[in-house]
């Protein structure tokens, strides 16, 4: 499974840093795999086929089939990003996420400062409490206790 890793890598023309940065994995595991030191884990293929879901899992697995599910998939995943052509999926999630943001920040919040001014702060009443003992512990294991009925002469 090593090989065909380092065929993925090798085809996307990453390195093994960018491909652990692309799969949110530790570069030191790329490391191992590729050295051979470790077989791949299974979060280590299931990363790899979630961030790259036009690579075929039969052959990742197995060695069997082709590398990539439909060729136009695999040329439309290794295309670079391209900063002012945007797919129409994106576009209209990124203007609906702008729209969002417009209305949240065009609506301020008004308050009356009159009114805050001149409301009085109250606090709920509590019980009052008595203290019914204090307890002191030494570090030799031993303690004092003092109850306030007692200590009053």
């Amino acid at each position: 499974m090593k090989d065909r890793i380092r065929q993925i890598m090798e085809h996307e023309n990453l390195t093994p840093a960018k491909f652990a940065d692309k799969l949110q994995i530790s570069r030191a595991v790329i490391s191992h795999i590729l050295n051979g030191r470790n077989n791949p884990s299974l979060d280590v293929v299931l990363k790899i086929l979630s961030q790259m879901d036009y690579i075929n899992p039969e052959w990742l697995l197995t060695g069997k089939g082709s590398m990539y599910i439909k060729e136009k998939d695999k040329k439309s995943a290794t295309e670079e990003p391209d900063l002012f052509r945007q797919n129409d999926v994106n576009a209209s999630h990124d203007a609906q996420q702008s729209e969002e943001r417009t209305e949240k920040a065009v609506k301020p919040t008004f308050f009356n400062e009159q009114q805050t001014a001149n409301k009085a702060i109250t606090t709920p009443l509590r019980p009052e409490k008595k203290i019914d003992r204090i307890i002191i512990y030494y570090d030799d294991n031993t303690y004092e206790t003092f109850i306030p009925d007692k200590m009053k002469n």
